[in-house]
């Protein structure tokens, strides 16, 4: 993230009542948090607390709620036959099975997906991201449930080629 991103950030958190911004992006996570507590009583003005290790997106961007209000999600994946594929999520975001809350998911256990057929949705920064099949075969798992946050790299699926 270069300099001039960062100085938007900043001011983007001056400007508004959040307390805490946490961006990731191209292998970098930066996080912002107003300083509320100076020694001459308090202040807003926004700090870059730190950068934390490299991450493996580099198409993640995301805002986070405070660690507190995050559920925790298993991300290792059960015990699986090398003859399954794994779909893995290409960024940070929510997972969604369907197109809609009401419509019928894309993919269920059991069926057959072909190459290029979507098999989910990922959201993230309010875009919907459609995500495809590189493979085709049958759902042997669905490893996420729908609308759960997911991590770059986290598997969502696996599919028996064979099937």
């Amino acid at each position: 993230m270069n300099e001039k991103t960062i100085k938007k950030l900043i001011r983007l958190v001056e400007q508004s009542e959040i307390d805490q911004l946490e961006v990731s992006r191209w292998g970098r996570k930066i996080k912002i948090t107003k300083n509320l507590a100076r020694s001459n009583g308090h202040s807003d003005a926004p700090a870059v607390v730190g950068t934390a290790a490299m991450v493996s997106s580099s198409a993640a961007s995301a805002t986070a709620p405070p660690p507190a209000a995050v559920p925790t999600v298993d991300s290792t994946p059960p015990v699986a036959d090398k003859k399954y594929v794994e779909v893995k999520s290409p960024m940070v975001g929510t997972f969604y099975a369907a197109p809609a809350p009401d419509a019928p998911p894309y993919t269920k256990m059991g069926e057959k997906v072909s190459v290029g057929q979507v098999v989910c949705i990922i959201e993230a920064m309010k875009l919907m991201n459609e995500i495809e099949s590189e493979v085709s075969g049958k759902v042997a798992k669905i490893l996420i449930e729908n609308a759960q946050p997911v991590e770059f790299g986290q598997i969502l699926f696996l599919i028996d080629p064979e099937g």
